[in-house]
């Protein structure tokens, strides 16, 4: 099982690349349309490691040169999410990129209450309690969104000092 992603130092370049990649991979494998708005939302999100609003995103395409009305963000948002690329943090009514994109998984999310970062863990509601309860009543499991909060790392070190 892959280690969470989001709150400890890695090649950044190289999980941007990797990502793009893999979305381009995917989108021609599909038949999809990785557009240049896509493509750029993606890239802005893999960027910052954390989530983003739809309207941050909107003002960053903005200055990429893209639209500046909502259904820009939206539209893409959509297919990112759609797609595997990106995933909506309830909590925070904010998107980030997958950590994992092309692996079909059940992500938790660890958000930080103090700085809103967002690390991506694997989780496996299928094996635990929600899915003993849900074999006993003969509900299958589709999706699920674990998010928890609490301090990440780099906040613990600052609060506790």
């Amino acid at each position: 099982m892959p280690e969470p992603i989001g709150f400890d130092a890695h090649d950044h370049d190289q999980c941007v690349e990797t990502a793009i990649t893999e979305a381009e991979a995917h989108c021609a494998a599909t038949g999809a349309r990785f557009t240049a708005v896509r493509r750029a939302a993606l890239e802005i999100l893999l960027r910052e490691h954390r989530a983003l609003g739809a309207y941050e995103l909107l003002d960053r395409l903005h200055d990429a040169g893209f639209g500046s009305q909502p259904p820009v963000a939206y539209r893409a948002l959509d297919f990112l999410v759609e797609n595997g690329f990106v995933h909506k943090i309830e909590r925070l009514n904010a998107f980030i990129a997958c950590a994992h994109p092309g692996a079909s998984h059940s992500p938790a999310f660890l958000i930080c209450r103090k700085c809103d970062a967002v690390a991506e863990a694997h989780s496996a509601p299928a094996r635990g309690t929600l899915g003993e309860a849900a074999k006993a009543t003969g509900f299958k499991i589709e999706r699920t969104v674990v998010e928890a909060l609490g301090v990440c790392p780099s906040c613990a070190e600052t609060y506790e000092s």
